[in-house]
């Protein structure tokens, strides 16, 4: 039996994003042409992105599709910091617990407002620290290692009243928490197809209508000149459609991950693990730590069992390091390095909790008797 628990990494296509992306995927013509075909696949191209808007709450006119969330955080941080240096706003201000798209930017010279032990950014300091000076403040929706839910509308007001861009990492929120572009008041907010069961290849970023990043690529000027480069008819209807259908299912599919994700978490406390995931974080994410063996050991114990889980950001694989949002939020090298996150999804069953519940124990036994707790 295969139990798959990394769909924060990411999660399988749906079965209608599939249909979107081979009908589309039959369009001939570059919807930058100016001839019929041309147009067909740019009217194709229109579609998708009304179809995404209305999912998220957005207008049409502020979807930039990228090639994926990485992408769309980039632009957001980077391309939001050039586009306000003229003013004299020389700051970039992210939260400590980013994902690497984001927290990349430190190496550019951007700040770190910090988080407590759960997590959670600390609201005073982010406020102290948000003044004129500021270009864009960027705090993500969900913790893409933790499940934490973020604190983004506090922040938001005060951009707002120092005049910066407020930018949220909404990847993780989408499908697991109501994402509303224009309720939430944000600036720029980055989505991403392959976490919903969309394909992989592409995100968006959304943009308010007078909010305008600069480039960071050169190009022909599509998406409104932020992000150049041939658009993916068959990648954006894909996505749109998964949007789609994942808002529609949210209230109902929360509430069965939830009841999943504590089964989880009490399959992980059993054992002896200590939670880095909060009851209140969203309904797909736990994170937890266990004493005595290494995350990848664990891994590994777990994935000859058939049970599939990652070690923190997807971005990470292959080159695992301490994790960086569970080192600012407190935790040890050794803790970091000793911690799981287990992911669930649209295709998650109760037996494949079930058949974590059973193998779970075993393996931590063996990992601690082998690598000596």
């Amino acid at each position: 039996m295969s139990v798959y628990l990394d769909h924060a990494a990411t999660s399988p296509m749906r079965p209608e994003a599939v249909e979107a992306f081979v009908s589309a995927a039959e369009l001939v013509g570059n919807p930058a042409s100016l001839h019929r075909l041309g147009q067909r696949a740019a009217a194709a191209l229109e579609e998708a992105r009304e179809e995404l808007a209305d999912a998220v709450g957005a207008h049409p006119t502020e979807v930039i599709f990228t090639s994926g969330g990485s992408e769309a955080d980039t632009i957001a941080v980077l391309g939001g910091w050039a586009a306000r240096e003229p003013e004299g706003r020389t700051r970039a201000l992210i939260s400590a617990v980013e994902h690497p798209a984001v927290a990349g930017a430190l190496d550019r010279g951007a700040e770190a407002l910090p988080v407590d032990r759960d997590g959670i950014l600390d609201v005073d300091a982010a406020v102290a620290a948000i003044d004129e000076s500021v270009a864009v403040v960027s705090v993500m929706w969900v913790n893409n290692e933790t499940g934490a839910i973020q604190p983004v509308e506090t922040v938001r007001r005060a951009a707002v009243r120092s005049g910066a861009w407020m930018h949220s990492d909404a990847v993780q929120a989408l499908g697991h928490v109501p994402v509303d572009f224009h309720a939430s008041s944000l600036d720029l907010m980055t989505l991403s197809a392959h976490k919903i069961g969309g394909p992989v290849g592409v995100g968006a970023l959304l943009a308010g209508r007078s909010i305008v990043p600069a480039a960071v690529g050169l190009g022909g000027g599509q998406e409104r000149g932020v992000r150049s480069g041939t658009n993916s008819v068959p990648l954006a209807a894909a996505f749109a459609r998964a949007a789609s259908l994942a808002v529609l299912e949210l209230d109902a599919e929360g509430v069965r991950l939830a009841g999943l994700r504590d089964r989880v978490a009490a399959a992980a406390v059993a054992v002896g693990g200590r939670l880095n995931s909060l009851p209140d974080g969203a309904p797909h994410i736990v994170n937890a730590t266990f004493d005595g063996i290494g995350a990848d050991d664990l891994l590994f114990l777990l994935d000859q069992r058939g049970v599939h889980a990652s070690v923190g950001s997807a971005c990470r694989a292959g080159v695992h390091q301490p994790s960086e949002v569970l080192l600012a939020m407190g935790r040890t090298v050794d803790e970091a390095s000793q911690s799981l996150r287990f992911s669930l999804g649209r295709t998650t069953t109760d037996a494949d909790i079930a058949r974590l519940e059973e193998v779970l124990p075993l393996a931590v036994e063996q990992g601690r008797s082998a690598f000596g707790a």
